[in-house]
């Protein structure tokens, strides 16, 4: 061995180095150099090591690429003697540093050769380093590396002199991670080679564990995207997709959901298949990311064709109670998006045949652990539970694979009976919660009847059946007496015969929908085939495409080489003749007037080939999709608002293409830096909602909780619903109404104008015609509450403004010059008179569809977002900025609804219990802007009830108890502004909450309210 080395130089130094660190490295490194060139170098060592130590030596002495490649060689294959002797992935002190050698000295100086040479192969340097260092050694080394590295980047932030060196090797780090990690079953090669030939009760445990808090912990999440704060990604070799895919939650879960799918086909054994379903829990507590997880895995294991459809029960089963509730929660979200929520009511022919493939799928997933079966209960009978919002298909699906067990199904009609008749639920539930129960109760009713009549018998001859039908005839929701009598009657025609069925001889019960609901007792379904769900399983490759960037006014395409190629002459030839050569007879044409499109001196510049606007529903979905044309997506946001509405009432392509419209118009993002980008897609979105009110006003409201979209865009959703309520209500009319109005509907402008007004001198407005709804600005919503503020509160002021000795509290003088200056900048506000403006009639069928449409749609799942086990559903729900949007939209839905909507008093209890929440009141703290929500929907609850207050308090006399002490508490807490600041935003909730106080106390006057 010592033979083999040759000495570079001997150094003998007696005196002590003086100077600064920096001094004596300066020194040392001239003399190093010096010796380096007068010195002969040292003979590369080609042959591999002999021993691990050999190895060892070897790398730290700065080997050449030959040397080496044989250590790494030597190290990924073991010693060719007895493998069993050493291996780099155990771990182990002599493995430990040799994983420090390579991760710290070797990568950083070898790297970028390695990648140079590489070609892919399984003899590459790359691959052998790669092989070297995929192990739980060395994945612990890259990431302490990553993290030293990260910490020295930010401490220089800031600071003048910087190390060039520490960008490049944070790249080179991330590179190696991403390449490391890379590969489905790359968790499944770490764990072999970290346990294999160890004892599992003994070793291989602990180590499974601290893989688990690896790959499942987030750390390799958090590092590399704090890392990459220091580093230009664009520039990481190897990263794929340029950008290192391990910093991006969404991209690392799913290559969890790859590496866990890939070991599960594979047959695992039964230790692999714990650590799997260990892996699974772990990942599904990573983040915000279950849905997406849950869903790649459960279509790669049991919707795929040629898989072991089994294969997903059992990696459920071993999952802790917990987790297993979560991801059946999460299964039955994508069966519901992908397969159920497409039959509606489950009228068509073939809804029968998905509902029995659905069912087939849930029984294979429930079928190897009897716990799944008690989820599937409680998920039925609980008070968020059931689906919300969801069509009647999964609760089909659900109660057919529970209705294989007696025991199960007669829990669920118990429970459901409970439910249905506790006067608290009743109360205080969403009615569209307690249309997704009463749907459960029929159901289950009808298959305990198929099963066992005497049962379903006896529970409707029970006190608790005959307590539950008395609540709900008792209740003043109209809605939730009509599900009453609907249960009543239906169950009574399961039990009773002859005249001693139940009939309440009402209308309601007796029309479509009643019949409806009582059709659900005689529905059974059966567990079918899943090959309706089954897909090709194959893997799609979405190449990366560049930005096309906006074209400036003299900025084309260049043409195509077959539109450069000049055309065969065919026909006339048009040939131009000199003055000299023209008859006296022949008459030269006039010039023709200038054309914009051939103003540019370059002919080359001037298009030919610009699109033409989209006729169809179709194109214009086509023109949405090609996000990387200006063109296309400027003239589909055009002609988007006009074009959807002039479809609406022709033929079927707005209702068949709503969703599919919607989805891409809530998601468009502004590349190209549009004019008016926003305002114009709110209107697209608003031009569906007024074509397809009841289908678009629940697809927008499920899509603002449930939809992964950002903060604007969620925002835009709820401007969307606020603002098409009020034009279906006729307080707005948008300026794209008119334009597809029929030219032979409509007179032209001038002889309109004189018409509407009477004459020309007459120049009167009558005050009940709509406004025009201009294009709408960010703050749409913002914009409308303002004005009806100024609408709810004008007649106090201007009453309160005559008497000198009014309420001092109020500061009437400078709220009523509050009011007058806000007139000013806005003309859509003038205080005309001292009398409350006439309140505008709605016709019912408006109303009823603002209520069961919109309304109620939005407020249920807002009660159904507190109970979610996902943190990041209410984090969206809290966000200080939508709640209150979110607050403020539900007024404007209920002031669009007005005083003649039937289910008022449902619509209010519900609004004033949510501004009142605990939730709500406790994030309003502190918060000007969420408590000028809370106000305003307050103020908005006493205009539309200004003629029920006693019937409120009858309903409400808690709430509005309450309601006084806070409001009263919010005017004495804020502090105010000057009287001269305007339109400060401590004046304006204090002037709001004077006006909720003067509204609620002048409205309770003479009522039996105390």
């Amino acid at each position: 061995m010592d033979g083999l080395l040759t000495p570079v130089a001997t150094l003998h130094t007696n005196e002590k180095v003086k100077g600064t660190g920096l001094q004596v490295l300066q020194e040392s490194s001239s003399r190093h150099q010096h010796e380096s060139e007068t010195k002969p170098k040292p003979k590369s060592h080609k042959h591999p090591p002999n021993s691990p130590e050999d190895a060892l030596e070897t790398l730290r002495n700065e080997p050449d690429y030959e040397s080496l490649i044989s250590t790494l060689r030597f190290l990924a294959h073991g010693p060719p003697q007895d493998p069993a002797l050493f291996g780099i992935k155990m771990p182990g002190p002599l493995s430990a540093q040799l994983v420090q050698v390579l991760v710290s000295e070797i990568v950083p100086n070898y790297w970028t050769l390695l990648q140079q040479d590489f070609n892919g192969s399984r003899g590459s340097g790359t691959e052998l380093l790669l092989a070297c260092l995929r192990s739980i050694t060395g994945i612990n080394a890259i990431l302490v590396r990553l993290r030293a590295l990260t910490q020295e980047a930010k401490s220089e932030v800031g600071s003048k002199a910087k190390r060039p060196d520490l960008s490049v090797n944070l790249g080179i780090l991330l590179s190696l991670l991403c390449h490391v990690l890379q590969g489905d079953n790359r968790v499944r090669e770490i764990w072999q080679a970290t346990t294999s030939g160890l004892d599992p009760r003994a070793r291989a445990r602990p180590l499974s564990q601290e893989l688990l808090s690896i790959f499942g912990g987030g750390r390799i999440v958090g590092l590399t995207a704090e890392a990459t704060t220091f580093v230009d990604t664009a520039k990481v070799q190897g990263s794929g997709d340029d950008d290192v895919w391990p910093a991006d939650a969404v991209k690392y879960t799913k290559w969890l959901g790859q590496n866990i799918v890939a070991w599960q086909q594979s047959g695992p054994s039964q230790d692999e298949s714990k650590f799997c379903s260990d892996l699974f829990a772990k990942a599904l507590r990573l983040g915000h990311f279950v849905d997406v997880l849950v869903k790649y895995v459960l279509s790669n294991l049991l919707l795929t064709k040629g898989v072991n459809h089994g294969r997903f029960g059992l990696l459920l089963a071993d999952l802790p109670q917990m987790e297993q509730r979560k991801v059946m929660s999460s299964v039955l979200k994508v069966f519901s998006n992908s397969y159920a929520n497409r039959l509606g009511r489950c009228e068509s022919d073939n809804s029968a045949a998905v509902i029995s493939a659905v069912t087939g799928a849930l029984s294979s997933i429930v079928a190897p652990d009897s716990n799944g079966r008690s989820h599937l209960v409680e998920w039925l009978t609980s008070s968020s539970g059931a689906g919300l919002g969801e069509g009647i298909a999964i609760r089909r699906a659900v109660l057919a694979v529970i209705s294989q067990d007696k025991d199960s199904i007669v829990d669920v009609l118990e429970k459901s009976i409970n439910q249905f008749g506790d006067q608290l639920y009743i109360k205080h539930s969403p009615i569209l919660q307690q249309e997704a129960h009463v749907q459960v109760l029929l159901l289950s009713a009808g298959y305990v009847h198929r099963k066992s009549p005497i049962k379903l018998a006896i529970m409707v001859r029970s006190g608790v059946w005959l307590n539950a039908i008395s609540n709900r005839l008792a209740t003043s929701h109209q809605r939730a007496r009509f599900l009453g009598m609907v249960v009543g009657e239906a169950i009574s025609g399961l039990v009773d015969k002859g005249d001693k069925r139940l009939d309440f001889h009402v209308e309601e019960t007796g029309q479509a929908e009643g019949k409806w609901y009582k059709e659900l007792v005689n529905i059974s379904d059966q567990i079918g085939n899943m090959d309706p769900l089954l897909v090709t399983q194959e893997t799609s490759v979405v190449p990366k495409k560049s930005i096309q960037k906006k074209p400036t006014t003299k900025t084309t395409t260049t043409a195509t080489p077959r539109a450069a190629a000049k055309p065969p002459q065919q026909g006339f030839i048009i040939e131009e003749l000199g003055d000299e050569e023209m008859d006296e007879d022949v008459v030269a044409y006039a010039k023709p007037d200038s054309d914009a499109e051939d103003s540019d001196d370059d002919a080359t510049l001037v298009r030919r080939d610009k699109p033409k606007a989209p006729v169809y529903i179709r194109n214009l979905i086509s023109y949405f999709r090609d996000t990387e044309s200006y063109d296309h997506q400027k003239l589909a946001l055009m002609t988007a608002p006009t074009l959807i509405r002039r479809k609406a009432n022709f033929g079927t392509e707005v209702a068949e293409h709503a969703e599919e419209l919607a989805s891409l118009l809530v998601g468009l993002q502004d590349k190209f830096e549009i004019d008016n980008f926003d305002g114009l897609r709110v209107q697209g979105m608003m031009a569906l909602v007024v074509a397809r009110p009841e289908l678009m006003g629940q697809w927008f409201s499920k899509t603002f909780f449930d939809g992964d979209y950002s903060i604007s865009q969620r925002a835009s959703i709820l401007a969307v619903l606020g603002l098409g309520a009020r034009e279906l209500a006729g307080f707005e009319a948008s300026e794209y109404t008119a334009a597809v109005s029929f030219p032979s509907k409509t007179l032209p402008e001038r002889v309109e104008r004189l018409f509407i007004s009477g004459g020309p001198s007459n120049s009167y407005t009558s005050p009940s015609s709509s406004s025009t709804l201009k294009p709408l600005p960010a703050n749409a919503v913002e914009k409308v509450a303002k004005s009806l503020i100024s609408q709810f509160l004008a007649p106090m002021a201007a009453t309160a403004a005559d008497a000198a000795t009014g309420p001092d509290v109020l500061k009437l003088s400078t709220f009523t010059s509050q009011l007058e200056n806000s007139s000013d900048k806005n003309p859509k506000i003038k205080i005309k008179s001292r009398t409350r403006p006439r309140v505008r009639a709605i016709p019912n069928t408006t109303a009823q569809l603002i209520s069961t449409s919109f309304f109620s749609p939005l407020a249920a799942r807002f009660q159904a977002a507190l109970h979610a086990p996902s943190s990041r559903t209410r984090g969206i729900v809290f966000h200080p900025y939508l709640l209150a949007l979110y607050l403020k939209t539900l007024a404007l839905l209920l002031h669009a609804a007005g005083p003649s909507t039937l289910a008022l008093p449902q619509m209010t209890a519900e609004l004033w219990r949510l501004l009142l929440s605990t939730s709500v009141r406790a994030h309003a703290v502190g918060d000007l802007a969420l408590t000028h929500a809370v106000l305003f929907g307050l103020l908005a609850l006493l205009d539309v009830n200004e003629n029920r207050m006693r019937d409120v308090c009858q309903e409400l006399g808690s709430e509005v108890v309450e309601t006084q002490e806070w409001v009263a508490g919010v005017f004495t807490g804020v502090r105010g502004g000057d009287a001269g600041d305007g339109a400060g935003e401590e004046e304006q909730v204090k002037m709001l909450a004077a006006g909720v106080l003067v509204r609620l106390r002048g409205g309770l006057t003479g009522t039996s309210c105390s």
